[in-house]
């Protein structure tokens, strides 16, 4: 099982993309659309979660690609 994949601004500027747990990023981005699109294509491989951050580092979305455990009924 993968990592939740989470966006988050860098301190020196641009944006990192970063697996739950990890101290170092797996990509390091200019604009924010970039991190989010290469976290969103490794979350939907791994199945996973895609968290993405404000620049005041609080959570602003969270999308899910993995198994739910209690899908909503459509």
């Amino acid at each position: 099982m993968g990592r939740n994949q989470h966006v988050v601004p860098n301190p020196k500027g641009g944006w990192d993309v970063k697996g739950a747990g990890a101290k170092k990023s797996t990509v390091h981005t200019d604009t924010k659309k970039a991190a989010v699109d290469i976290a969103r294509n490794i979350a939907r491989n791994q199945r996973t979660e895609l968290i993405t951050h404000g620049r005041d580092g609080r959570i602003q979305s969270r999308d899910s690609y993995g198994h739910d455990p209690f899908p909503p009924k459509g």
